[in-house]
């Protein structure tokens, strides 16, 4: 038996695999959200104890976490935990056990799946012998390469969503400005994200809260067109769905900014990693806005590459359907460490 976990900022999937090719297969999958426990290993626990499950039972474990991994320990980016890789292992009794950062373990994940999995924006003309690229906004931005070693696709992890965010017009300017007297900078993250997308509408609404011990402002004010006693998390959903139907002018700028901003991003990352093989954008936010990723702005800022449009127009762009690929990626590499005995 393999145990896999895609450790988030929201809620946290933890899963028990049968060995399998070309995957492993899903035995028995549970969702949590993540604060309610104190950390890793108690979650883990309570899982295990749930399910009458003994450590001796497990070859090997795997957890993709939100955050860098360095000499298998983690600092989580938006949950006040520290994991370390060893101490996993050794309280819980497993035989082989390793952290990986969130974007990897989805990387290994989307070297499995299937055209039934994907949703195409570009075919583009995938290269054998290419690199590939994962991009995932959710409730913060993940960036992974998949470099091609000898035919075979190996993911490094990337703390990418924090590297700056570059502006491309004089609206995406002013909004630097805005989050800079913010946050202090402006990240890629701080657009492209859940609470990205709060900010793109405080942005567009001029309606930037105060920030309130170092959280990120609450708007100052809702639109009439997101209703009242919304929850901050509930946030996001609404203002994509004022804009989708139409409700709020506003929104509309906002959801298109951030569709705009979110190709022009992955058309980067496809740059940097030269990833003829593909593209893959996942992360919880896509698989919901998929119609307005289907539209021009995201593609045409994929796209605006000079001098090299023809590069990135040729490059695979699908977005990832699977909803647990990065739960699957972490039980792939299970697999690879129940192998190595």
């Amino acid at each position: 038996m393999l145990l896999a976990g895609d450790v988030g900022g929201t809620k946290t999937l933890l899963g028990l695999f049968r060995r399998g090719e070309p995957r492993p297969a899903p035995a028995d999958i549970e969702s949590f959200v993540t604060l309610d426990f104190p950390g890793l290993e108690p979650m883990v626990r309570e899982f295990l104890r749930r399910r009458q499950v003994d450590a001796a039972r497990i070859a090997a474990a795997c957890f993709g976490v939100a955050g860098a991994v360095r000499d298998q320990v983690a600092q989580l980016t938006n949950v006040p935990w520290r994991i370390s890789g060893s101490d996993v292992k050794a309280s819980l009794g497993f035989s082989h056990a390793r952290l990986l950062n969130d974007l990897e373990a989805l990387a290994y994940g989307v070297t499995t799946l299937g055209p039934a999995e994907l949703c195409v924006l570009q075919a583009g003309r995938p290269a054998p012998t290419g690199n590939a690229a994962v991009v995932a906004a959710g409730t913060g931005l993940g960036e992974a390469i998949l470099l091609n070693v000898d035919g075979r696709l190996v993911p490094g992890e990337s703390e990418g969503g924090h590297a700056d965010f570059g502006a491309r017009t004089p609206r995406e300017l002013d909004l630097v400005r805005e989050l800079t007297r913010i946050y202090g900078r402006a990240s890629v993250e701080h657009v492209l994200s859940g609470p990205g997308i709060v900010n793109l509408y405080q942005f567009t609404h001029d309606a930037f809260g105060p920030p309130s011990a170092g959280q990120p402002p609450a708007p100052a004010r809702l639109c009439d067109a997101l209703g009242d006693g919304a929850e901050v998390s509930e946030l996001p959903a609404r203002i994509s769905k004022a804009a989708a139907a139409g409700a709020c002018r506003q929104c509309v700028e906002a959801m298109t900014m951030f569709v705009s901003a979110y190709g022009a991003e992955a058309g980067n990352v496809a740059l940097r990693a030269v990833a003829t093989a593909g593209v893959f954008i996942g992360g919880g936010i896509a698989p919901k806005i998929l119609p307005a990723l289907q539209r021009g702005p995201f593609l045409d800022a994929f796209r605006a590459k000079a001098p090299l449009e023809a590069l990135v127009a040729s490059i695979p762009v699908s977005v990832i359907l699977h909803e647990e690929t990065g739960l699957l990626g972490a039980a792939v590499y299970a697999q690879y460490l129940s192998r190595k005995g």
